[in-house]
């Protein structure tokens, strides 16, 4: 038993689905009531594993296992990288349900149910300790936004759901033959386990594509990102909300999960494929958010280049970039959501997303205008919020690997502040577009209670990003432990005359030395 003396992650993953159960049988507000109590539950549940959790602790907590079938097993756990996703997921749900409040009148019950359900499966993914349960948590998670997208999305929702779902489904399939060959090889899918285990170099270039095909759409990775746009603009609020604020970082997860710590030889050698597809997402899809004229798509493409700085920190194989790479996840996760509430808010007045029917809501919605300036700056990257840490981290860390790399990925802040500014210049000042415009309401008592927890956290993470980072700086540690022998030179050491020598009869090298 872990030290809660009680399964708390079971727990967890199972009250929603229960909950879920339940909203599918009862009136619509007894199902609004249901979900937001549960996912608020949830909530707390969440707080209570950050503040038991024990930092420099051993690395996996709050473990459960349980054999179920031959070699598969109920196997749940969390380090401190996990531990920060699943209190994202928790601290965004509650907010979800109560963007749904109004706008959703049409099966208020099985909505609230499908929520629910991707609240439990996206706790289960970060809690997995077995690999053939974090492939049921990781596929599963489609069919509530499948469902999301395809019932309560826009007019085009259908064509959206289908090229969401056969998108993520095809680039995981790969990712299943991998898993099965792997198991195969090991005769074990203890994910710890397999971990620490030392895969022929030949077969790890194998597996790291295969499962680089499930992660990169999921992120998504440029060229892989056009499903993105069109499942943003076609979801309604909170649909848009949980899916950039956490089902986008599976990907970024199962980078640190599989790829970087199962195969750091094929991470190593692939790593310019990662940085060169980085660069380009960073300049053209900032290009195009530059031109779009609806309000969600040019967020969506806001994502992209975002989650590009994410991909290079990531694979910058050193402290920094890993940890500014989880800041950026956890920042985005915050930045984007509070983005989207914004556009939903705004929409549910005038019913359009199209940014020249906006302008001058400074004057008549003072409180937005001004949240929305700072989720604006924190997408930017301004000091004093999250934004600024994790991009600041991220970029030191690329460039110790490479100056040219973060230099590209550098214009992504400059690029960035030219169309988010210019986005809330079109909506927040000069004249408004029409009587109606100028009629809009200022935030009432709900939608505040949306947007200030939100607001709060931004500020605190970019003012005091300590509390953050201290759970999952020593699961950091230990990964960039497990690079170590296989990283490659970074120009910035070359160039100090101190190339890196990698130890030899090393275990990330199968006990060769290295040529």
């Amino acid at each position: 038993m872990n030290q809660l003396g009680f399964p708390i992650l079971s727990l967890m993953i199972v009250l929603p689905v229960v909950a879920a159960v339940v909203c599918l049988y009862i009136s619509a507000n007894a199902a609004r009531w249901t979900a937001l109590l549960t996912t608020l539950v949830n909530f707390g549940l969440g707080c209570l594993l950050w503040a038991t959790f024990e930092i420099g602790g051993p690395q996996w907590q709050f473990t459960e296992r349980v054999q179920v079938l031959g070699w598969f097993h109920w196997a749940l756990g969390i380090d401190g990288m996990a531990l920060m996703l699943i209190m994202l997921s928790v601290f965004l749900m509650p907010i979800c349900i109560g963007a749904s409040w109004r706008s959703i009148t049409d099966r208020v019950g099985l909505y609230m149910a499908c929520f629910l359900v991707m609240l439990a499966l996206m706790i289960g993914v970060f809690a997995a300790q077995d690999l053939i349960l974090f492939y049921i948590f990781f596929e599963a998670g489609l069919i509530p936004m499948y469902l999301i997208i395809g019932i309560w999305g826009g007019a085009n929702r259908i064509y959206a759901s289908y090229k969401f779902f056969l998108y993520t489904l095809l680039g995981s399939l790969l990712m299943l033959v991998a898993m099965i060959w792997m198991i195969g090889t090991t005769n074990t899918a203890d994910i710890p386990t397999l971990m620490q285990t030392d895969f022929p170099v030949q077969a790890q270039t194998w597996l790291w594509l295969a499962f680089f095909a499930s992660f990169a759409v999921k992120m998504p990775m440029w060229p892989v990102h056009t499903w993105l746009p069109d499942a943003h603009v076609q979801a309604p609020t909170a649909g848009s909300v949980i899916l950039a604020g956490v089902l986008l970082k599976m990907g970024g997860y199962g980078f640190l999960r599989f790829s970087l710590p199962m195969f750091p030889d094929a991470s190593a050698q692939l790593m310019w494929l990662v940085f060169g597809l980085s660069m380009i997402a960073v300049v053209y899809t900032s290009l195009v958010a530059l031109v779009q004229s609806d309000m969600k798509k040019l967020i969506a493409y806001s994502s992209v280049a975002h989650m590009a700085i994410v991909t290079a920190g990531l694979f910058a194989f050193n402290q920094q970039g890993i940890e500014g790479a989880l800041i950026v996840m956890l920042s985005h996760g915050l930045v984007s959501g509070a983005l989207f509430l914004c556009v939903g808010i705004i929409y549910d007045r005038l019913h359009t997303r199209e940014i020249a029917r906006y302008g001058g809501l400074s004057n008549n919605m003072p409180a937005f205008a001004l949240l929305f300036l700072l989720f604006t700056m924190a997408s930017i990257g301004l000091p004093g919020t999250s934004g600024f840490v994790g991009e600041l981290l991220s970029l030191i860390g690329v460039y110790r690997m490479s100056s040219w790399v973060a230099l590209i990925c550098g214009t992504g802040i400059i690029l960035g502040a030219g169309y988010m500014l210019w986005l809330y210049w079109r909506i927040a000042f000069g004249e408004a577009a029409g009587d109606d415009t100028r009629a809009m309401p200022d935030l009432d008592k709900r939608e505040w209670a949306l947007l200030a927890p939100i607001a709060a956290v931004v500020l605190w993470m970019g003012v005091y990003p300590e509390p953050f980072l201290a759970p999952m700086r020593k699961d950091v540690t230990a990964l960039v432990a497990r690079l170590a022998p296989a990283a490659p030179e970074g120009d910035a050491q070359l160039a100090a005359g101190s190339p890196r020598v990698p130890a030899a009869n090393s275990p990330a090298h199968g006990g060769e030395s290295p040529q």
